[in-house]
């Protein structure tokens, strides 16, 4: 299978390239400085792999949750890249939850089956969600969280996977079992093949970027507000 895979969701740009059994990878500086290296990066890895768009299978992108600005520069990117490729017929793009490739590379680096993938979304808040690995695929435990770190429940048992640690310490789930694992390229093209085999495959012009938070901004009011709340 021949597939190119990105993820800007995080402070990292993370592409991956496969061809066959083989996998090409980069990684780089990411939120606003993604939109700038993406598509010469990710050019620059399918060169290194003899490959063309028109080659691919699909197109694979992280569609969140994440930073607003990185998720529409891989949904642009990737609807960009789809329509164009194969004399303008296109190819399939599979968006892919960033949160199930934080769980995926939890489960590569560290052996982790019961994973709460956590990513900081700013604002003293966090993205959450439960997987399951069972049956060679991730099985998603409820929907998508957007909270604050100490509301982040974790199951006796499980492992807290992502980068939100860092910024929030004993705040997120102090009982827990913590490593550090990101969305990345390669764990999104581990992911591809079953989501790809059971259909959720798009055109590209029916890929979005999924968006958790709905409004990025808040008033002056509005800050004070969530600092009182914070200290007391």
């Amino acid at each position: 299978m021949n597939l190119l895979a990105f993820d800007t969701s995080t402070d990292t740009l993370s592409i991956a390239v496969q061809r066959g059994d083989a996998v090409w990878e980069h990684s780089g500086p990411g939120g606003a400085q993604a939109s700038a290296t993406l598509i010469a990066a990710l050019f620059s890895l399918l060169e290194q792999a003899a490959l063309n768009l028109a080659q691919l299978d699909a197109l694979v992108f992280g569609r969140g949750p994440g930073s607003f600005t990185g998720l529409r520069t891989a949904c642009a990117v990737a609807q960009g890249l789809a329509f164009g490729a194969n004399a303008g017929r296109g190819i399939p793009v599979l968006p892919i939850d960033t949160l199930a490739a934080v769980a995926e590379q939890a489960r590569h680096q560290h052996g982790c089956t019961d994973v709460v993938a956590v990513l900081d979304a700013r604002m003293d808040e966090v993205y959450a969600a439960r997987y399951q690995w069972q049956d060679s695929a991730w099985h998603g435990m409820g929907d998508l969280g957007l909270s604050a770190p100490q509301a982040v429940q974790v199951p006796p048992g499980w492992t807290v996977a992502g980068n939100a640690q860092a910024a929030y310490g004993e705040r997120l789930a102090p009982g827990a079992l913590h490593v550090r694992a990101l969305p990345t390229g390669v764990a999104l093209l581990r992911l591809a093949p079953h989501l790809l085999a059971t259909g959720h495959a798009v055109t590209a012009a029916a890929a979005q970027p999924l968006y958790i938070r709905d409004k990025v901004a808040q008033t002056t009011a509005e800050r004070a507000a969530a600092q009182a709340a914070a200290a007391r």
